[in-house]
This record gives C-alpha cells, structure tokens and sequence, in this order.
C-alpha cells in the first residue's frame, strides 16, 4: 500500500510564493497517458524513446497493477500530475533458448521543478511493494543509478554481467533484483503481458 500523504513545504524560486505540497500516490489511470508522456519528455527529453529502455520493453503495455501517479491534491480536474512509475513485463531468452520472466521498474519521472521532494523514492516504493502483493517481486530489473537504485531498494548489477541488451547500457547501471533474477547470458527484450 502506498505510503501516507505528507504536506511538505520548500523553497519557491525567487519572486514566488512557497511551493506546498501533498502528492497522494495514486494508481495510475489510462485517461492520464497523455500527462504521463508529457511529464516524460519534460523529465527525460523528447528525444528518450531512442533510449535502450524504450528498445527493451517495446511496444508491449506496462503492467497496470505496478504503476502510480503522483498528484497534487487541491487541484482542479484530478490533480496536477507531478510524478509517474510504470513497470513492464519484459524477458531475458538465455543462450540456451530459456525465457526468465522479469518486471522492468521504471521510467521514474518526476517533474523538474519538483525533484528533491521524495517523489521518485514514494513512487518505486509503492510499484515494488505493488509488486510484491501481486507476486511479481521475484524479478525485477531497471537501468538507473546503482548508488540511489543500491542504497535504498537493493538493487545491483551482480547477476546483470552477462545480459545483451538492444542498444548500449553502461553495465554498472543494469541492475536488478529479487530470488529469480537469472544469472546467465542472454538476449534482455520485451515478454508478454503481466496481469497485476
């Protein structure tokens, strides 16, 4: 279940008034895509669907069941969308033709003007505790930053060394997690859909 709502109050930029917060951690909704794909590009750039993640994943949907939203209460029509997860089943074929099922986490956007606010850190709480109550912990994997990714959800790169993947990765970065991940050599690109 996803964490409590917490108020915070920050610093705005010079001439405005302080930015209050209470992003609620919602399930993400499909009448939001169009957000999401904007608070995307803001996050990462228009230029983020050449990236080795989007190659990945492909054109299979995300795992509805494991990604949230966060809102800013007190707005009009829904909220103000400040933060988006989506997970995605995704699979790694092994030299020897054997599928391993895994879930990749992520993208993680949150809004520039509100990174530093624990939004990032509420949002993968609630898509890996999501997935837990669905069963679908035993592996997962992402591309993010083993410091951050390491400290605070034990993610590593010890079982990513021998994963091809259909674009360069930077292999510190190819992390990954749980009892099932495979410790093999194989071909890392999109699975059939996960129910959650």
């Amino acid at each position: 279940m996803p964490s409590p709502t917490v108020r915070l109050q920050r610093a705005a930029p010079a001439g405005r008034d302080p930015i209050t917060t209470t992003p609620a951690i919602l399930p993400l909704t499909p009448d939001r895509t169009a957000e999401v794909e904007h608070l995307l590009d803001r996050a990462f750039g228009p230029d983020r669907r050449t990236r080795t993640a989007y190659k990945v994943r492909g054109d299979v949907a995300p795992v509805a069941g494991l990604s949230f939203m966060a809102v800013d209460e007190g707005a009009v029509d829904g909220g103000v969308l400040v933060g988006s997860i989506q997970c995605w089943p995704v699979a790694l074929v092994d030299d020897h033709g054997t599928a391993h099922p895994l879930v990749m986490v992520g993208p993680i956007a949150v809004a520039p003007e509100r990174q530093q606010d624990g939004i990032g850190r509420r949002l993968t709480t609630a898509a890996l505790d999501a997935a837990a109550a669905h069963g679908l912990d035993a592996a997962l994997m992402l591309i993010g930053d083993p410091e951050y990714y390491g400290r605070f959800f034990d993610f590593t790169a010890d079982r990513t060394a021998g994963w091809r993947l259909p674009g360069p990765v930077e292999r510190r970065r190819l992390l990954a997690r749980g009892p099932a991940v495979p410790d093999a050599a194989g071909v890392l690109g999109p699975a059939l859909r996960l129910a959650a």
